[in-house]
């Protein structure tokens, strides 16, 4: 997305109290910001041939594409001129370096930090995808380097490391992999994961910054300080707080913004499922499972936009609003104060407002196409 509309977002964002922009930097599709140290990262990593688009399948015959070639990044100093406009309305931007999935345009650029040396492309379709970062020192100096330049732009005391959605098929199949699993003592690729993610909790706790990963790095033992996102429902947050970790709370249900506004085979193609205002607006985002004490573990919860399917602004605009709206009054107002059909009646004015905006929310103008 360009850097005018992410500017454009925080504003929106600022407007309504939302104090946190987590940005999603890199993929398996595209790596979008600038490491000095490692240029391919982004001549070759931010470009790809093609992009699928809707309908979702996991059926590759029944893929269908683009036809044209994507890609960009932003510069350091775009990425200074982000976090100081963030700044400057009260909002911390928590940037996020996928690893050890998710990896997979960093290995387009450098393939010496894949499992089989073997070149290959930025991903052109969505998903998840065999190919993930390796587990030797090089990878390990290569990724602290990159975190070198990207603790000198952020000045967020939570720095993000994905740990999402990674398959373990080529670590089994790969030697230098079993070699670190039976040197480190660990039981198996799980353990590998979690023994990758807390060498990195250590290097940034050691520079006074706190790590922050989907659930998944829960899986095979957590890091001492990890922070956990609860994205796959609300359980590994639940096990995450009780274990006395932080948490925050971001479940696909109902916080994912990617999906549907409703089930209306009349709405844009979201990732799958979907969210009405009203299931955003009736969600607790403290589980009723925990303590008070544990509840404390708690930082908050937060509204997921991935973007594959959304191909400008304006479809951004009409996935994220105005959901984030109910989102934000959820997370800064009591429970027992909530109310639906007073939120529809107060709704009715604020829309005007961000009409005013030109926020291309839904129910302005006919879903986009």
């Amino acid at each position: 997305m360009p850097k005018e509309f992410v500017l454009k977002h925080l504003e929106l964002l600022a407007l309504h109290k939302l104090n946190v922009f987590h940005w999603h930097l890199t993929e398996d599709q595209g790596w979008r910001i600038e490491i000095k140290k490692y240029p391919k990262l982004t001549s070759i990593g931010a470009f790809r041939k093609d992009s699928m688009t809707a309908p979702r399948t996991k059926d590759p015959a029944a893929r269908k594409f683009a036809g044209r070639p994507h890609g960009g990044f932003y510069t350091q100093d775009d990425v200074r001129e982000v976090v100081r406009y963030a700044a400057d309305r009260g909002i911390t931007v928590l940037p996020e370096i996928e690893m050890p999935g998710h990896a997979m345009a960093a290995i387009a650029a450098y393939p010496e930090l894949g499992n089989t040396g073997k070149p290959i492309e930025v991903l052109t379709y969505w998903g998840i995808t065999d190919h993930v970062l390796g587990v030797t020192d090089n990878v390990l100096r290569f990724f602290e380097d990159v975190f070198d330049e990207v603790l000198e732009l952020f000045p967020s005391k939570f720095i993000h490391v994905g740990g999402d959605e990674c398959p373990k098929t080529e670590w089994r199949n790969t030697p230098s992999a079993q070699e670190r699993m039976k040197k480190e003592g660990l039981k198996n690729e799980d353990e590998l994961q979690s023994w990758f993610i807390r060498h990195f909790d250590s290097w940034l706790a050691k520079r006074g910054r706190r790590l922050v990963g989907w659930d998944e790095i829960l899986e095979g033992g957590l890091a001492p300080g990890a922070t956990v996102m609860s994205w796959r429902g609300e359980e590994g947050g639940i096990a995450a707080a009780k274990a006395g970790h932080d948490v925050v709370m971001a479940p696909t249900k109902p916080t994912y913004m990617d999906y549907s506004h409703t089930e209306l085979p009349t709405e844009p193609s979201g990732i799958g499922g979907y969210n009405s205002l009203e299931d955003v607006y009736a969600y607790q985002p403290v589980p009723k499972e925990l303590s008070a004490a544990e509840a404390k573990h708690v930082l908050g919860a937060q509204g997921q936009i991935w973007t594959e399917y959304m191909p400008d602004p304006k479809r951004v605009e009409y996935m994220a609003w105005p959901r984030l709206v109910a989102l934000a009054e959820v997370l800064w107002s009591p429970g027992e104060t909530r109310n639906w059909a007073d939120l529809q009646k107060r709704l009715a004015t604020h829309l005007e407002r961000l009409a005013i905006l030109d926020v291309n929310y839904r129910g302005r103008f006919n879903p986009p196409d």
